[in-house]
């Protein structure tokens, strides 16, 4: 038998031995329950959210609310910096989904995040790379891309704004370098429409200029908005033109606009391939004039280039029909063909027909 000093010693170490068992079972069963230190964070609170982390609607606030809005002030869409989303927030937002064509929704999404961002972060910009006439597809850059444009910049984008210039009735050359012609023609624009005469291009110019463009030189048409249906399908007046569905994207009702400024005009062989505004067009003069309308195209394409044009097949609002000898296209129900205008006296049909033997195409996210 051991002497009890030996004795104690030797039951004090066992229940040392069974506590550190009992605390390694413990720390098994329990996982990481057993060591506070490392639980798992909470979620972050939704002021502490980022833009991007979640879209954004009205009745939101935070921090991600309070970026939205110091960057539609950056690229010229003044709204108060308080972090709330409310109506006049979401006129805001319309504004530059407008501005950037894309579906003027007032919701803000990837989509918008991610054009908002280009827009801003491109206006600080010298210039784009790859400047020249073509679709504003791929590497080519469109008006709205950066924002604001100034003197001294040069691109596709200076292109587009000095066209659009052009179109609401303030000429200058389109050589894409933004000169004192460009800038003595966007004075006279931002006058005449009572914005601020600073000779920056910025978020709330750009939406005014492209209602401007649409409707032309005529003062009287361009101070009306466009006539609109219910739903989503558009529809032909007792005057020949179309009338847009109210629910239509805005490149929408801007092909359709285009389209109704030509819709009457004669059919000539080659007409609107030497120039936009010509005495009358064929059938892809006529479409490409109204794809530009809304900033699609920026040359006339002939009717064999069109079905590998945009993105392949039926689109939701335009599908084109194109082959080596015709081209036409269906823009939110109606037919834009110069086949029927001779007995309807307008390009804009009601009536649908065969399709066999083209290529379809639609523009990239119609």
């Amino acid at each position: 038998m051991l002497p009890s000093r030996i004795r104690g010693t030797h039951r004090q170490r066992a229940g040392s031995a069974r506590r550190r068992l009992t605390h390694i079972a413990c720390t098994v069963l329990l996982g990481t329950a057993a060591v506070p230190a490392i639980l798992p964070a909470a979620p972050a609170a939704a002021a502490s959210r980022h833009l991007g982390d979640r879209s954004l609607r009205v009745g939101m606030s935070g921090r991600d609310v309070k970026e939205l809005q110091k960057l539609l002030t950056q690229i010229g869409i003044k709204v108060s910096v308080d972090g709330q989303f409310g109506p006049g927030l979401k006129k805001a937002v319309q504004r530059f989904q407008r501005v950037a064509r894309l579906d003027a929704s007032g919701t803000v999404g990837p989509k918008t995040i991610t054009a908002l961002r280009r827009s801003a972060a491109g206006g600080d910009a010298a210039q784009y790379e790859g400047g020249g006439f073509g679709t504003n597809t791929g590497g080519t850059q469109s008006l709205g891309d950066r924002i604001p444009v100034r003197p001294g910049m040069s691109g596709h984008d200076i292109k587009v704004l000095q066209d659009f210039l052009g179109r609401a009735g303030f000429k200058t050359r389109i050589d894409g370098e933004f000169g004192s012609g460009t800038v003595t023609a966007l004075e006279k624009f931002e006058a005449a429409n009572k914005l601020p005469v600073d000779d920056i291009v910025d978020a709330s110019d750009i939406d005014v200029l492209r209602g401007q463009a649409s409707a032309g030189t005529d003062a009287a048409s361009a101070a009306q908005p466009l006539k609109l249906a219910p739903g989503d399908r558009a529809t032909v007046g007792s005057d020949g033109l179309a009338i847009a569905p109210e629910n239509a994207p805005d490149a929408v009702k801007e092909i359709i606009a285009a389209g109704n400024k030509i819709a009457k005009t004669p059919y000539i062989y080659g007409g609107g391939h030497g120039k936009w505004e010509d005495k009358g067009y064929d059938c892809s003069g006529s479409v490409s004039y109204a794809l530009h309308g809304a900033n699609l195209l920026d040359q006339p394409l002939v009717s064999g280039d069109f079905p590998n044009w945009g993105a392949p097949g039926p689109g939701q609002w335009v599908t084109i029909y194109g082959n080596s000898g015709h081209v036409f296209m269906y823009v939110a129900g109606l037919r834009f063909d110069t086949s029927g205008a001779s007995s309807s006296g307008s390009r804009w049909q009601s009536a649908t027909r065969p399709t066999k033997g083209y290529g379809v195409s639609h523009p990239t996210g119609l």
